[in-house]
């Protein structure tokens, strides 16, 4: 009997690997460990819709594939260590799970900001209890909230607290512009006048040196000793990759987990990582290992590290996963396609203006690297009309 292969992460990276086992050919057995007790679902909508009320939790579960009907699920478990040189891991229950193979699908966990005062009514998104702790925290009368973060998940809970009718929403943020690391100055300056035009507050180029009240958070003192008065307070500062359990088996684990082109662990072949804990290089762009949170990774991850943790890697030509991500805020849509933070420097305007919709360029070394629309459906199909043209370009150069 073959050796069984453990998925480490139950989320949808994890779902994914093991769907994609059983269409690689994989026959033997699989089982999954996942440390919430859902089975996996779509966490995207947890900033917005469920935030907003307007998805149950039943809307975002995943339909498994008819594939992994018999898989063997460890919900409500965690992965506490392995072994990677004996081929075990050990569950924080104490339990040691043998395997042949193993694929790393841990995640990741908001960051948390390390300042002086209460932790009562401070939140972060990343999880359904998390959602459902935040949304009723949010539906409070006259809730004055203060996000942490103008990226992703900063810019989507703020605009979705203004629509719950929030009495102020203040985002505050070290960087000059929302979501100037994604996307550039650019797009950032207009994104930032349309969250301010639908009522939200800005306060940037400052953090947070820490928290008032007694028990309950009621203010957020700023580095500049400003004091913004709060009910609800977001942490949207960033994410941890889970990793810890890997501790002790002389991997990369500076930010996720190092893998080779062919998102091979350490240079084993019985070990593959999957999702947003991978470190990977991109052969479409410069092969510098980076880790990629976009929605579209875990599925492109776990196709590649199926076949190669399946001995179906012959001829398999290195990972080159095209990314794509997008975040519905207020009543506008940003889309993109390929990697816009390789081209920061060099963004044009291809559709559109900035005032309305608008497709912005991202270029690096004179090639389009990545597209960004951001507006309505129309920003967001002039976007989709480059994604053919980001596919024929030649690799760069590192």
């Amino acid at each position: 009997m073959r050796a069984p292969i453990v998925v480490a992460g139950a989320s949808m990276a994890g779902l994914r690997a093991a769907e994609q086992l059983r269409a690689a050919g994989w026959d033997g057995a699989i089982t999954l460990v996942g440390d919430e007790p859902h089975m996996p679902y779509n966490r995207p909508p947890l900033s917005k819709e469920v935030l907003a009320g307007k998805a149950p939790f039943e809307s975002l579960a995943f339909r498994p594939r008819a594939g992994v009907a018999d898989v063997t699920w460890r919900l409500n478990t965690r992965v506490a260590n392995a072994d990677l040189d004996r081929r075990v891991v050990e569950l924080d229950d104490g339990e040691t799970l043998s395997y042949g193979g193993l694929v790393v699908a841990t995640g990741m966990r908001p960051r948390r900001l390390r300042c002086p005062g209460p932790l009562a009514g401070r939140h972060t998104v990343r999880t359904l209890a998390d959602a459902q702790g935040l949304r009723e925290a949010l539906t409070r009368p006259a809730a004055r909230v203060v996000v942490v973060g103008a990226g992703f998940i900063g810019c989507e809970v703020a605009a979705t607290a203004v629509a719950l009718g929030a009495a102020e929403v203040t985002v505050v943020d070290p960087l000059a512009l929302p979501m100037v690391g994604p996307l550039g100055e650019l797009l950032a300056g207009a994104l930032l006048k349309r969250h301010q035009e639908r009522g939200v507050r800005f306060a940037l180029g400052t953090g947070v040196s820490g928290f008032q009240g007694d028990g309950q958070v009621t203010g957020v003192v700023l580095a500049d000793g400003t004091v913004l008065a709060a009910d609800v307070v977001v942490e949207s500062v960033g994410s941890v990759a889970n990793t810890e359990w890997l501790d002790g088996n002389g991997l990369d684990l500076t930010d996720g987990v190092l893998t080779d082109e062919h998102l091979r662990v350490g240079g084993r072949p019985d070990v593959v990582a999957v999702g947003d804990v991978a470190r990977f290089p991109n052969a479409r762009y410069d092969g510098v290992p980076r880790r990629v949170e976009h929605w579209s990774i875990p599925t492109d991850t776990a196709k590649h590290a199926a076949r190669v943790l399946t001995g179906k890697d012959d001829g398999l030509a290195p990972f080159a996963p095209l990314p794509t991500f997008w975040s519905d805020q207020h009543d506008f849509r940003l889309q993109s396609f390929g990697a816009p933070v390789l081209g920061k420097d060099d963004v044009r305007v291809l559709d559109g203006d900035l005032d309305g919709d608008v497709v912005a360029g991202y270029h690096a070394g004179g090639r389009l690297v990545g597209v960004v629309a951001l507006g309505g459906r129309a920003a967001a199909a002039a976007a989709a009309r480059y994604r053919a043209e980001l596919l024929k370009q030649p690799a760069l150069t590192a």
